[in-house]
């Protein structure tokens, strides 16, 4: 849970970019300004800071170090084509993280049949910003 907010679960961007442009650091930076923290992952920027956090090249580095200060991954919210969608998957999975987020325009069915046959919840081809801002939870934000 979020130690600076515990009402608010934290959520891990896997393919978070660090240019303003780019659509996960827009959805990123207004989950922040909501109260979430945003874990950032992305193999690119690992060791940098982004939206200033700490930029890991894995969701299990991620979860490897946070776990240390006794903070958990909640929710996996993936930037990433549908392709890749399963080793993120597995990875949540491991992590034990409790839901998988993929936003508009990713699909991957057999990847949420494995994540959601694991006890995870799964959204999938939906905007978290979005919902977030329409007040549709899914029972997870």
């Amino acid at each position: 849970m979020n130690v600076s907010n515990p009402s608010k679960p934290i959520i891990a961007v896997v393919g978070l970019s660090n240019r303003p442009d780019r659509p996960s650091y827009d959805v990123s930076a207004y989950m922040q300004r909501q109260g979430y923290r945003i874990v950032a992952v992305n193999p690119m920027y690992a060791g940098t800071e982004i939206l200033g956090e700490h930029c890991y090249a894995s969701l299990t580095k991620a979860a490897e170090a946070l776990a240390g200060s006794g903070v958990k991954i909640d929710i996996v919210d993936c930037f990433r084509k549908s392709g890749d969608i399963p080793p993120v998957v597995d990875e949540a999975i491991a992590i034990g993280a409790a839901c998988v987020w993929m936003q508009q325009g990713i699909v991957n069915e057999a990847a949420a049949t494995k994540a959601e046959a694991a006890g995870l919840t799964v959204i999938m081809d939906r905007c978290i910003k979005v919902d977030h801002a329409m007040g549709i939870t899914h029972g997870v934000l």
